[in-house]
């Protein structure tokens, strides 16, 4: 397989891609981490902030306002672990956490955009965005067929700037143009809406250093989550279920995203639910009907309705 992937329900999308044996892809941050060491501070977000002249610091140092967001610095589990809005310095105090950091509340679009960089250089990138929902969760995220000239051309610039040296993916979280994550792997949430072709083209990235890629065909792509309430043990839903997800119309893949055999606690989930799946398609209502299709196998007690 050539994707180091450690999520066993996204294996669908790169198993039957032949690669060359040396050639390894990250799609998780602790293994980009070791692989890139020079490049690995982009994982620390108080610096990420200090390069775009946010004001920015870590607990400790008062903000000169409220509100602010606070976060870890460096969270290489995701899912918004740790984070939370503070609305004074009172609540600053009483929240104080070491190793976490604070910023500006930031407002507009919050955009994940996936780059394929050569020695600092973005040769080709997408962009989605997210419908935030409550509690770290997103209601769905619409990966998009038109392309955003002016974020696009902002990434270009910091890429060139801070990425001299590296090659391969890089994903950016946006919100309003300004980056508040950057990462040294793509999206692998929903690489399968990018089009034929593209893991093909992701393969030679890495193996040769070179970006080819038909990329005429876009369509706008959804990806939707199935969340229930935390504090449950879990079960994946019958594999027959499954099988009919799968064959909906406009459904283009489904992903169970959670091991029976780990405590849910040890997941990283957001604080507002415990993740189910992901269904990805090429229509919103064709996605909304196949999460309401898998969310049978569950009590309807403990599924968190997003419709």
């Amino acid at each position: 397989m050539p994707v180091l992937e450690r999520d066993p329900w996204r294996f669908q999308y790169f198993e039957h891609v032949p690669c060359p044996e040396h050639v390894i892809i990250p799609t998780d941050d602790p293994d980009c981490w070791l692989l890139y060491p020079r490049h690995a501070w982009v994982y620390d977000k108080l610096r990420i902030a200090g390069t775009q002249g946010l004001d920015a610091g870590p607990h400790g140092v008062a903000p000169r306002s409220f509100p602010v967001f606070s976060k870890p610095i460096v969270n290489l589990r995701g899912m918004g672990i740790g984070s939370r809005v503070i609305i004074s310095a009172a609540e600053m105090d009483h929240h104080y956490q070491p190793g976490h950091m604070w910023m500006p509340v930031l407002a507009g679009d919050h955009v994940s955009t996936d780059c394929a960089v050569l020695d600092g250089r973005i040769l080709w990138c997408r962009q989605a965005t997210g419908v935030p929902w409550t509690e770290g969760m997103f209601r769905h995220w619409t990966v998009h067929a038109r392309p955003a000239p002016e974020l696009e051309e902002r990434l270009a610039g910091w890429v060139a700037r801070h990425m001299q040296g590296y090659s391969g993916m890089m994903n950016f979280e946006t919100i309003g143009g300004v980056i508040i994550e950057a990462h040294l792997r793509f999206a692998d949430q929903w690489c399968d809406l990018y089009g034929e072709g593209w893991v093909e083209a992701l393969v030679e990235l890495y193996a040769s250093g070179r970006w080819q890629f038909a990329d005429g065909g876009r369509r706008d792509g959804y990806s939707v989550p199935l969340f229930a309430r935390h504090g449950q043990r879990y079960t994946h839903p019958p594999a027959a279920l499954q099988a009919e997800v799968r064959a909906m119309a406009q459904v283009t893949s489904l992903q169970i995203t959670f091991h029976e055999g780990k405590p849910p606690e040890d997941h990283a989930m957001p604080p507002g639910g415990f993740r189910l799946a992901v269904i990805n398609a090429t229509s919103l209502n064709a996605a909304h009907a196949a999460r309401r299709k898998l969310a049978e196998a569950y009590p309807a007690g403990l599924i968190l309705h997003q419709d």
